[in-house]
This record gives structure tokens, sequence and C-alpha cells, in this order.
């Protein structure tokens, strides 16, 4: 802000103008709309100036708080785990302790069995066509009702998902059983 409009603010801040006090004011020639534009662009000033202020606090207190949480977060991931590998002991000992609890929180599991998952939907269309399972055929292979036929199955060593006529289907791979756990405080 330059020191003319510096004093342009002095005379609205000193009270010369406060806006409410003077409704007779109106502007009626070049000068009086020069000095109202001379106002104008005083506060526009100030006002982009305490934008601009406001602006690198809000980025230095964000960074503040990014600075402070982030050993926060690495406690909780490290407690998170702790709680983790102590639940999944549970239920090695014990499959049926899927929640434990506390007064002060609970860890619940939840298992997924392993299932069939596609990769590739131009090999499991071509699968499908040329298996004649027509009926799972819609532009592409109805992935939902198709995968509810299929089953896994081991062959030599390795899990594969085998079709309903008993065929290995081409671009579907097994994805492993998981446990998965959620923390409630």
């Amino acid at each position: 802000m330059n020191p003319l409009q510096l004093s342009e603010l002095n005379e609205i801040s000193n009270g010369e103008l406060l806006p409410g006090d003077n409704p007779q004011f109106e502007i009626t020639d070049m000068n009086s709309l020069n000095w109202a534009f001379r106002k104008i662009a005083a506060l526009k000033s100030q006002e982009k100036e305490i934008q601009a202020l406001a602006a690198t606090e809000k980025q230095r207190i964000e960074e503040w708080e990014s600075r402070e949480l982030n050993p926060v977060k690495d406690n909780l991931s490290f407690f998170e785990n702790l709680v983790s590998v102590y639940h999944t002991k549970q239920l090695q000992a014990d499959p049926k302790a899927k929640t434990l609890s506390t007064p002060y929180g609970k860890s619940k599991s939840r298992a997924s069995k392993a299932s069939p998952k596609e990769i590739d939907k131009d090999k499991v269309l071509q699968h499908v066509k040329a298996a004649g399972m027509t009926e799972f055929i819609k532009e592409s292979a109805s992935w939902g009702d198709f995968k509810k036929t299929l089953a896994i199955k081991e062959l030599e060593g390795k899990p594969v998902v085998i079709d309903s006529n008993g065929q290995v289907v081409p671009g579907v791979e097994v994805q492993p059983e998981t446990v998965s756990f959620k923390v409630e405080v």
C-alpha cells in the first residue's frame, strides 16, 4: 500500500468519514467521483493485504498442524498395528474371537474368503464364448454372475480358478483369503 492510500484510509479511520455517519454525502461531480475512487482503491489495497496476510498465516498454521500431527499419526499406526498383531494371535487361539472389547475400545476382525478376481476381461469373455456359456455374455462377460459359478481348485500345487465345466479360466487369478481389523475407540 502506498502512502497516498494510507492517507485515504486514515481519513476513513479517523472518523472523518464513516459509513452511516454522513447519509447526506453523494457524488455530485468528477472530483467527488475521483475522491470516492481513491477511497475504494485504498480499501481494495487494504483488503488484498489482509487476505495475503491471512493466506500466509493459514499456510503457516497448516504446516504447523502437519508437523504436530505426523508423530500422532505414526503413534496411532504403531498402536493399531500392536492391536492387530495381538488380535491375530487371539484369532489363532480362538477363531470365534472376532471382536475384542475393553472399556476403552474394540478391535473387530473381518475375514474374507478366497475368491476369483478378474484380471483380464477380454480373456474371460473369450473363455465364456468358447465354453458356450452365452447366458453370461452381455457386451462383456457378466462377471458378477459368472464369478458365482467358479470354483477354486489346486492344480500342480497352485490354486487355480475352474469353471462349471471343469476348465481352468484364463484371465482370472485367485485372490487370497484376507483378514482385516478395525479399531474403534
